[in-house]
């Protein structure tokens, strides 16, 4: 599945007030789900020893799965395609490693 494709099936799961003129509803959205996949991970080094399990990386894929729903939906309520926001990324961590500056910080560079 390509994540246009995502993007459009996710779309049709989308059920929340002023869709397609709400991209706050989504943003909130995708922080909590970030939060959650954080709050597991947290769980698996304070409780498990840092030790990951076949059932927390279970949990974990749900977590990110809610959270690329949210993204689908951002880019949806943005005008953007997820295959082209993949593709960008691609692009600029491309030039970043030719030009030897993955690591680093600031937008820019």
């Amino acid at each position: 599945m390509t994540f246009d494709e995502y993007q459009a099936k996710s779309k049709t799961t989308a059920v929340y007030k002023d869709q397609g003129n709400n991209y706050i509803y989504p943003v909130l959205g995708l922080v909590g789900e970030a939060g959650e996949v954080a709050e597991k991970i947290k769980k698996v080094i304070r409780d498990d020893d840092g030790e990951m399990t076949d059932v927390k990386r279970e949990e974990i894929k749900k977590e990110l799965g809610d959270v690329l729903w949210y993204i689908a939906q951002l880019s949806t309520e943005l005008g953007l395609s997820m295959g082209e926001v993949a593709q960008l990324n691609i692009d600029k961590l491309a030039s970043r490693k030719e030009r030897g500056v993955l690591a680093g910080s600031g937008d820019n560079r």
